[in-house]
């Protein structure tokens, strides 16, 4: 059930939309384990002009990048799975953006299942009343 946050400093395209989402959907279920039936992804677009690194924006650097920040709950993937996310989700932004500039982040927040949820109800409580 994890929500994914992604901003990319591109212009807005229904092909690239769709590119970046089934990339995101593949990784966070066949690496974290995450059931896609339950996975929300959630994608804003930046101008590059307005997308700031070292004080210049990335269409001046000529290149692209992007923030991704998916909350997973606590205690549900390793270390090794969360390592082996990052790296095939900067790779897959890679393939999809082309040039993306180093300072691009991805950002896997390991919430408590008693203070995160869906529907009205905890994760906490989904795994006491499976």
């Amino acid at each position: 059930m994890p929500i994914l946050t992604v901003k990319i400093a591109a212009q807005r395209s229904d092909t690239l939309t769709d590119k970046v989402a089934a990339m995101l959907a593949e990784h966070t279920s066949t690496i974290l384990g995450k059931k896609p039936e339950v996975t929300a992804i959630a994608i804003n677009y930046v101008d590059p002009r307005d997308w700031i690194i070292a004080g210049k924006s990335l269409q001046s650097h000529g290149k692209s990048s992007f923030a991704l920040d998916i909350k997973v709950t606590d205690e549900t993937n390793t270390k090794d799975e969360k390592k082996r996310y990052i790296e095939a989700v900067f790779s897959g932004f890679a393939d999809i953006l082309g040039d993306i500039h180093e300072e691009s982040y991805i950002h896997v927040h390991d919430v408590r299942a008693a203070s995160y949820g869906y529907g009205g109800k905890t994760q906490e409580f989904r795994y006491q009343h499976p």
